[in-house]
Formats: C-alpha cells, sequence, structure tokens
C-alpha cells in the first residue's frame, strides 16, 4: 500500500471517523473511570473483528494487527483515553454531555486516529511487514498514570515491541503541520507538598506562637534558589507554588501552614539531587522559626526523551507525507507525559499533531474551556499514523 493509497483509504472513512471523534468528545470521563470509553472502544474493535484485551491497568485495551511475517518486528503505537475536569464552553452539537468533564486535551482525537489506523492495517494486513501492537491507556492526566499500570501488568511483553509511537494534539501548529523533537523533550513533574507545624496562637500575643506564617514564607523565598544558583547552569528547572493553605485569621496564627507546588526539570540526576535539597532547605529554614516541615515529594512521570533512530524513522515518514515545509523541529517542553514511562524501557518518539485554524477561529491553547481542534487535523493523523507503521515496520 503505497503513500497515496493511505490517503484515499482515510479518505473513504474520515466522516466515521469524524463521527466517533464526536461521540467520544461528547461522552469524556475522569482518569480512572474510563469505562464508557473503554467499552464504546471495544465494541468498535469486536465490531471490526479485531481481537483485544480489555481491564488492563484499569480500563486499558490492547491488541495485537499480525502482518506478514508478523514475528519479524513489533512496534507499538498508544493513545490515552481520560479527559479532564473542566466545564466546556463551547458551543458545538458535539460539546460534552458530562458536565464539569471535556476532553480539552485532545485525548479524543488520539484515541480516534488510533481507531482509524487500527481499521485500515487489519483490512490491509498484506501491506506490511510484523506486528502492530495497539495500546489504548487509562489515566494519562493525574498520577500515577496509567502508563505505569499497564506496563506493571505486562503492556510491553508478549510480544515486546522494539519501538512505541504516540501523537498529541498540538494548536501552536497549524492544521496540516506535525512537530517533533529527538532527544530529551518533555519534563519531569514531582508534586511537592509541604507542611509547616509549629504552636499556633494570638496573633497580638510575641512570645505565645510559633510563626508558621512566616516559616513557610520564608521556605518558599529560600527554595527559589532551586530554580536559579543551586540548578546546573544547563539544565532547565522550575519550582513553582500554587496554593498555600493557612487556615488564620487577622489575629490567629495557625499551628499548621501547607503549601503545595510543583517541581520539574529535563535531567534525572539533578532531579533526585533536588529533591534531597528542597527537603534540607525547608528544615532549615522552619526551625529558626522553631517549627517543623514536613516534605512529602509525590515522584510523577519522568522525563520524556524521544528516540533518535524512533525519531528520524518518523521524521522521515512525515515529510514523506505532509512534506518537508510541514514538517517542524520543536523546542523542550516544561510540560509533562507519562509516555516517558514506555521511553524508558523501549525506544520510542512522541510526536505533534497541528490543530488549529486561524481562520476559523479555531486557536484556544489545551486544558481550557474552549479548546477544539480542526476536525481536518484527523485525516492527517490518522493517514500519517499509518504510513509512519507501514514504513518502519517494512523497513530493514
Amino acid at each position: 500500500m503505497n503513500k497515496s493509497e493511505v490517503k484515499e483509504k482515510v479518505s473513504d472513512i474520515i466522516d466515521y471517523l469524524i463521527f466517533i471523534r464526536r461521540h467520544l468528545h461528547s461522552n469524556p470521563e475522569m482518569s480512572f473511570n474510563e469505562k464508557k470509553t473503554s467499552l464504546y472502544i471495544s465494541g468498535l474493535l469486536t465490531e471490526w473483528q479485531i481481537p483485544h484485551q480489555t481491564g488492563i491497568g484499569g480500563y486499558g485495551i490492547v491488541g495485537l494487527i499480525k502482518g506478514k511475517n508478523p514475528e519479524s518486528k513489533v512496534i507499538a503505537l498508544r493513545a490515552e483515553m481520560d479527559a479532564l475536569a473542566i466545564s466546556e464552553q463551547n458551543i458545538v452539537d458535539y460539546r460534552s454531555l458530562n458536565e464539569g468533564v471535556m476532553h480539552a486535551c485532545g485525548h479524543d482525537v488520539h484515541m480516534t486516529c488510533l481507531l482509524g489506523t487500527i481499521k485500515v492495517l487489519s483490512d490491509n494486513k498484506d501491506a506490511f511487514e510484523g506486528t502492530v501492537k495497539f495500546i489504548f491507556q487509562p489515566a494519562e492526566e493525574n498520577l500515577p498514570g496509567g502508563a505505569i499500570k499497564m506496563i506493571k501488568e505486562g503492556v510491553l511483553e508478549n510480544p515486546k515491541p522494539e519501538m512505541i509511537f504516540a501523537q498529541h494534539v498540538f494548536p501552536d501548529l497549524e492544521v496540516g503541520k506535525v512537530g517533533v523533537k529527538a532527544g530529551v523533550y518533555m519534563a519531569s513533574s514531582d508534586e511537592i507538598n509541604l507542611y509547616v507545624k509549629g504552636k499556633g496562637g494570638h496573633a497580638a500575643i510575641p512570645g505565645s506562637f510559633d510563626n508558621t506564617i512566616l516559616a513557610a514564607s520564608s521556605i518558599i523565598v529560600a527554595l527559589q534558589a532551586i530554580n536559579s544558583t543551586l540548578s546546573p547552569p544547563d539544565v532547565l528547572t522550575v519550582l513553582s507554588f500554587g496554593k498555600v493553605i493557612a487556615e488564620g485569621t487577622h489575629n490567629v496564627i495557625p499551628s499548621e501552614v501547607i503549601v503545595r507546588g510543583t517541581f520539574r526539570t529535563f535531567d534525572e540526576t539533578w532531579r533526585k539531587k533536588a529533591h534531597e535539597l528542597i527537603k534540607k532547605i525547608a528544615s532549615n529554614n522552619a526551625s529558626i522559626y522553631n517549627t517543623h516541615c514536613e516534605v512529602i515529594i509525590d515522584k510523577g512521570y519522568p522525563v520524556l526523551k524521544n528516540d533518535d533512530k524512533a525519531t528520524m524513522l518518523f521524521k522521515e515518514s512525515a515529510v514523506d507525507f505532509v512534506g518537508k515545509e510541514n514538517v517542524k523541529n520543536l523546542n523542550i517542553r516544561t510540560t509533562v507525559e507519562d509516555f516517558a514511562r514506555y521511553t524508558q524501557l523501549i525506544p520510542g518518539c512522541f510526536y505533534r499533531l497541528g490543530t488549529a485554524n486561524k481562520e476559523k477561529g479555531i486557536t484556544s491553547n489545551l486544558h481550557s474551556p474552549t479548546f477544539d481542534v480542526d476536525e481536518h487535523s484527523i485525516e492527517i493523523g490518522t493517514g500519517l499514523m499509518i504510513w509512519t507503521t507501514i514504513r518502519v515496520l517494512n523497513s530493514s
């Protein structure tokens, strides 16, 4: 099956794929609760007579499509299933029917493109060598994430893929364009929780209380050194605090102040060292005010690193499919992705699919209540995934 045939076959089913995407968009479900989404996808796969397993890592789905010489090479394709706790503001026929839940990160598009890829490849098994393992993953948005659960349940075994690929919608790029970056691409993420504790008391009587408010403030200021003087000069680091809970009032110093923040970086060695520095700095500054700081770090997703060879293979396919002028080199991002769980174990490539259309007013950012995509991106994303799969599996 050549490139033109791929485009023709996707064009033949694009209306069906848009229908699927709109159904998924209208019926979003939160992380670890994708029951109806999983049933819908499984129902389609069953209708298409494609063998698959359900209930992997929660509501995850895994299956195989075997081409010619199925033992010769195995690659995996992954799409996420969960939505976000956002109330949709788009006035469209397919807006979310679940109040307060929305596919504001494009996972509806990811699932649709993977389904389209599965449908075409399953109908044309003589077009490629080897085996395609497809993965519909729950819970990408919330820790600990669905990837690690699926991995623990053997998603990368029996058979083990040589490479894994995933795409993600990207409103920074106009529809028709795609983007990718070899090497380190997305940051690690950790949730920082500080519990500053001491003796509360009357704010107007100095000496009768431990100033937990002042201690927490001092800790926040001191920890900014993690971003500047303490971090390696060539490693981008972000430590930001977004929530402070101090249940006192005008004249009451609380016995506890809770501070929550995020830590992100691009180097796993520095990440580990920074965790220890955060604990040390917080403890030392708390002691100055006769308080104690308990530090709990919820370790999140690792650094996402795109394998050089997998990225090269994708980029060659993308240049061939959409044209060199439409394939963009991306910069590192301090956002995160639990696709990094897979790329820690096997080579992989995480690439971006342009979805914006300024003329149509489709420009909203990810994770916003007005996020939407130009649905022509579904045709491009599906075709590109099929073409990449065929080229990678048929390569020597």
